[in-house]
């Protein structure tokens, strides 16, 4: 049998075997009908080993090469507001945007499960296919492994990155200075939570939205209102709180927040006092910690909230010079608690 995907094309029936994984005809013809189709593109096409890039394409978008790689492995595969292929995208372009970079071209390597449905696998490579060609990348190389039962969850995927960082942009966790303004993108937590609710573990009546989305566009428009950007990173796994444990320790320097200004979904808000949980140290797949100069720091809240990716983007807090390599938060309550880095893991398997 056949089904239809989101995005209005037939998908391959059966399932995905050990012989898919094996070098032969059936990998070939899962090449052939599933991959190529959808990430269609002359550097991949040409199904060598490796993908090869003109360095003058390269040259063309700046001074330095940005290179990353990440491995998702999320439970449920999908969930409200993306799936693991979306994710896998996003959350490469964005470890390149976060540096400066352009992003440029993605590798992708699938670890599937002997068993998952042909049909499911087809749709997860065209969102892999769509969020590349939102994100403006192109996936150029790529493997294919197939586990036996059991060994793996249905489907992994690795994706590394490749993009260009223009010249002039000097951007690290060691440069927060004295005096900076701390900005987060938007609302904290989306993630973590749609990904618990999507489990169906707990009886908690309420819809959360993943915040997975790329933001190599948002990035572009805070450099346009200041090059000078100190720190900026994408607050994943741990959330910004580890995010910011990380710039002050890296810089040497104390960051103060104020709870007051964190904005947070109402829902989210909800369930974390439910469940007990800090959306703090949350996973987003689709919010930025940005480290500014206090000079700047207006208007690139300005150009921030004037793109879809930064509409909720708030200043939060500031660098201090007391209390080096310690994130403070100043409470609602009026009294002051230390945010540690995260220890162990709030929620298994959120990316």
């Amino acid at each position: 049998m056949k089904m239809d995907d989101p995005h209005g094309k037939r998908m391959p029936g059966g399932v995905v075997t050990l012989a898919h994984g094996g070098g032969g005809s059936a990998m070939r013809k899962l090449i052939e009908n599933v991959l190529l189709p959808a990430f269609n593109n002359p550097l991949l096409a040409a199904l060598e080993d490796q993908a090869t890039v003109p360095l003058a394409e390269l040259l063309v978008h700046g001074d330095r090469l940005a290179f990353t790689t990440d491995s998702y492995v999320v439970t449920p595969m999908s969930f409200p507001g993306g799936d693991i292929g979306k994710l896998a995208v996003c959350g490469t372009v964005n470890d390149l945007a976060v540096s400066g970079a352009r992003p440029l071209y993605l590798s992708c390597g699938l670890v599937i499960e002997e068993g998952l449905e042909m049909a499911h696998l087809a749709m997860i490579v065209e969102s892999i296919a769509h969020a590349a060609r939102l994100a403006g990348v192109s996936v150029v190389t790529g493997d294919t492994k197939v586990v036996e039962r059991g060994a793996a969850d249905k489907l992994f995927i690795n994706t590394a990155g490749i993009g260009v960082i223009p010249a002039g942009i000097q951007i690290s966790a060691s440069r927060a200075q004295p005096g900076d303004a701390v900005i987060v993108s938007g609302s904290l937590g989306d993630h973590g939570i749609a990904i618990l609710l999507a489990r169906n573990e707990l009886a908690l009546d309420a819809a959360v939205m993943s915040d997975c989305q790329p933001l190599h566009g948002l990035v572009a428009v805070m450099l346009g209102a200041c090059q000078d950007i100190h720190c900026l990173r994408d607050a994943t796994r741990g959330g910004v709180a580890t995010v910011l444990n990380e710039f002050a320790t890296s810089s040497r320097v104390g960051i103060r927040l104020r709870e007051a200004a964190l904005p947070v979904n109402e829902t989210v808000r909800g369930a974390c006092e439910i469940l007990g949980l800090d959306p703090l140290y949350l996973a987003n797949e689709g919010k930025l910690v940005a480290v500014v100069p206090a000079t700047h720091a207006d208007a690139v809240l300005a150009a921030m909230r004037a793109h879809p990716a930064g509409l909720e983007a708030a200043i939060v807090g500031e660098i201090t010079a007391e209390s080096a390599g310690n994130v403070i938060l100043s409470t609602a309550f009026g009294g002051y608690r230390v945010v540690d880095m995260l220890v162990g893991e709030q929620l298994p398997r959120i990316c």
